[in-house]
């Protein structure tokens, strides 16, 4: 009996000996395959460097408040210069809302697309549907000729003279002009000019039904010459008049000379060769 419980005895360590190596081994191969995994991680920066690193590559200036201050110029390009008290001064010096504001309807409701606007001018927009995207263009020019003084120049190839010099006299002159005016008047009211000409004032039109016109509101340019530029717009329904984004690039706004190509590409429209012009008011 005690020879039997001699051998049963030596027989459960053995099995127990043979039952631990096993986790063991288990641990081992579990540890190895973690340090190939870990070894094998991409390197990851804290967001904060992320985040430092897209602030400066990005060309926009969330405290800039003007045209001019909330985007700077891409390296290696200069703002070229303009005549002081010029359309393009008063663009370039031209309020902006604050920064990361929504473009607002007309009725005051935010537009449904939000994402292709890299900012917002301190554009009133009255509580009407007129100010679509010819009429966006003309209301900038108004506000230019306005505070300029410029009084002859209001009556945009319509036969209603401004008369009267109060904000009020203007608002309600302008309606009369928003009333006649389209992308199809707009395009007998401009010349189309080469991409060497391009200035602030000038503007991409496609005329006719179903027709956009976008502005260029500021132009730089490096000293070979090769210029970039910005643009805004106004849209259908009635919407504040924004700064676009350039598909290619969302952190950097500017549109330049070595990359454009027809058809011509913007967040929400489409031109055609032929489409840059210059508007003769």
């Amino acid at each position: 009996m005690k020879l039997f419980l001699l051998i049963f005895l030596i027989f459960i360590c053995a099995a127990c000996q043979t039952s631990c190596r096993i986790p063991g081994n288990m641990e081992i191969r579990a540890e190895s395959r973690w340090q190939l995994e870990e070894d094998s991680l991409p390197e990851f920066k804290s967001s904060a460097e992320t985040t430092k690193k897209e602030d400066e590559s990005s060309l926009l200036d969330n405290t800039g408040m003007t045209l001019e201050t909330r985007v700077h110029s891409p390296e290696g390009y200069m703002r070229v210069s303009v005549e002081e008290n010029s359309f393009a001064a008063f663009l370039r010096n031209f309020p902006m809302k604050e920064a990361e504001s929504p473009v607002l309807l007309y009725n005051g409701r935010e537009k449904g697309n939000q994402g292709s606007h890299a900012a917002v001018f301190a554009l009133s927009i009255e509580d009407e549907k007129l100010q679509q995207c010819t009429n966006s263009i003309i209301r900038i020019y108004a506000e230019y000729f306005y505070q300029t003084k410029q009084y002859d120049r209001l009556s945009f190839h319509i036969s209603n003279a401004f008369e009267g010099e109060s904000y009020k006299n203007l608002q309600e002159h302008l309606k009369i002009v928003f009333s006649y005016s389209s992308t199809t008047s707009m395009i007998k009211e401009s010349t189309e000019i080469s991409l060497s000409e391009i200035q602030a004032g000038d503007i991409f039109l496609k005329g006719g039904s179903l027709g956009h016109v976008v502005l260029i509101v500021d132009v730089c340019e490096t000293e070979s010459g090769s210029k970039a530029f910005l643009l805004a717009q106004g849209c259908i329904p009635a919407q504040e008049f924004h700064l676009l984004k350039n598909p290619l690039h969302g952190e950097d706004p500017w549109y330049y000379e070595e990359e454009l190509s027809y058809p011509f590409s913007t967040p929400e429209y489409m031109f055609s060769e032929g489409s840059l012009r210059r508007l003769n008011y």
